[in-house]
């Protein structure tokens, strides 16, 4: 018999996880009306203190990669467009694997946190190189793209730590066992 590394459990909370972080984030994007602050915040916030819940309840390798790849799919499939942004996702979700398992592996207390931060730090970065390519005869417009991926950024900063509080009650709840 072939032991498998992902079980249908881990399988099946990827998968919810990868689906309700799209809806929910799209909802907060067109609840807030498009650039708002706020709803640039909130989303990211959310997306953030999510994808930590999910790494601190599927604590195995390359689960990060995984979410990516469902997410670039639902993304894909709900919004139709998005297919410049999946290979960005997914090599900087690989690469943010690579480094957790420099670091210790899954197993360590901070790996989730550490994982989470990197991956939107190089997303974000990559997301921003590409767009830069693409619109480098106007680089007015990448200074304010830069300016609002940066406000949306304090939202993934503050969802470390809102993440980090969600996993810790959800343990409690018994509803992360490890």
């Amino acid at each position: 018999m072939i032991k498998r590394y992902f079980n249908c459990r881990d399988l099946v909370v990827i998968g919810v996880f990868a689906a309700s972080v799209k809806v929910v984030t799209m909802i907060i994007a067109l609840a807030g009306g498009g650039l708002n602050p706020i709803s640039l915040i909130l989303k990211n916030l959310v997306y953030t203190t999510l994808l930590v819940v999910l790494l601190y309840k599927v604590r195995k390798t390359f689960a990060l990669t995984l979410f990516s790849a469902v997410g670039a799919l639902v993304s894909f499939m709900l919004l139709g467009g998005g297919i410049t942004t999946v290979p960005a996702s997914i090599l900087s979700a690989f690469a943010c694997e690579i480094l957790i398992l420099l670091t210790g592996g899954m197993k360590r207390f901070y790996a989730p946190v550490l994982g989470v931060f990197f991956y939107d730090f190089i997303s974000k970065s990559m997301s921003l190189f590409v767009s830069y390519i693409m619109m480098r005869e106007t680089p007015g417009v990448i200074v304010m793209v830069v300016g609002i991926v940066l406000v949306g950024y304090i939202g993934s900063l503050c969802g470390l730590f809102t993440g980090v509080y969600c996993a810790r009650e959800l343990r409690h709840a018994s509803i992360i066992n490890r």
